[in-house]
């Protein structure tokens, strides 16, 4: 049964990599291409509060205790950030069919949002390891992580001639937090009040 447990965690990780970093990606430069302003904001939006996944990856790495509960997060930051604007919903809506850059925009977004509900059920199937991420039975949550790890280690290596250790990834994942939270605070205090669901994007948007 845990064979099956460690193989659920690996798929949910994988499909959420695909579907938060790969196909937005893919489809953020579709849209610079394209010139559709509004693609292109909604996707701007996602980028910076998506930061926080890539935030939780760190804090994975350095097997923070609530790192788990802070991924969970993220994704459902993530997966909110594309529904949340009203404006962009109604630009989306006035799309045909057969413009497939929005169309395909549509889909991820209904796929976004089902993939980061598969995760937040995973994570519930070890609710533990919300708060205790370093516990011997949350160490499969830790795995898909290594990866990360790996390619930051070396890189790391690379550019500063230095050792990238668990610690120091900690660290890191925790200042970084810290001035996510200062931005997000700030946003919801001053922007939110003032502008609501609205993101401004140009009105000349379509192309």
């Amino acid at each position: 049964m845990n064979f099956f447990n460690q193989l659920s965690v690996w798929l949910s990780f994988q499909l959420s990599i695909i579907f938060l970093i790969g196909i937005p990606f893919t489809l953020f430069l579709w849209a610079i291409k394209k010139r559709n302003k509004v693609v292109n904001k909604l996707l701007s939006i996602y980028w910076k509060i998506s930061l926080l996944f890539l935030i939780s990856l760190l804090l994975l790495i350095g097997e923070y205790k609530y790192a788990l509960l802070i991924t969970n997060i993220s994704t459902l930051l993530m997966t909110s950030s594309v529904w949340f604007w009203s404006d962009i919903n109604d630009e989306l809506k006035e799309y045909d069919f057969s413009y497939y850059l929005v169309t395909t925009t549509k889909v991820w977004r209904w796929s976004l949002t089902f993939i980061s509900l598969n995760f937040l059920i995973q994570s519930l199937k070890n609710i533990s390891c919300f708060y205790l991420i370093n516990s011997a039975s949350c160490q499969i949550w830790l795995q898909p992580s290594s990866n990360f790890y790996i390619i930051i280690k070396n890189l790391f290596n690379f550019l500063f001639g230095a050792n990238f250790t668990q610690p120091l990834a900690k660290f890191l994942g925790l200042f970084s937090l810290l001035i996510y939270l200062l931005g997000l605070l700030q946003w919801s205090i001053i922007k939110f009040p003032k502008n609501g669901r609205n993101s401004y994007f140009s009105e000349n948007s379509r192309n």
